[in-house]
């Protein structure tokens, strides 16, 4: 019945993905020193 009860978790998983992408492109860069 109330929207934001299923927006909520959909940000916090979109916000998670986007955490890893982002940690996952700096872990790589930190490997790829040349």
């Amino acid at each position: 019945s109330a929207p934001h009860y299923a927006l909520a978790p959909g940000i916090m998983i979109t916000l998670a993905v986007l955490g890893f992408n982002l940690l996952g492109d700096g872990i790589r860069d930190l490997k790829d020193v040349t």
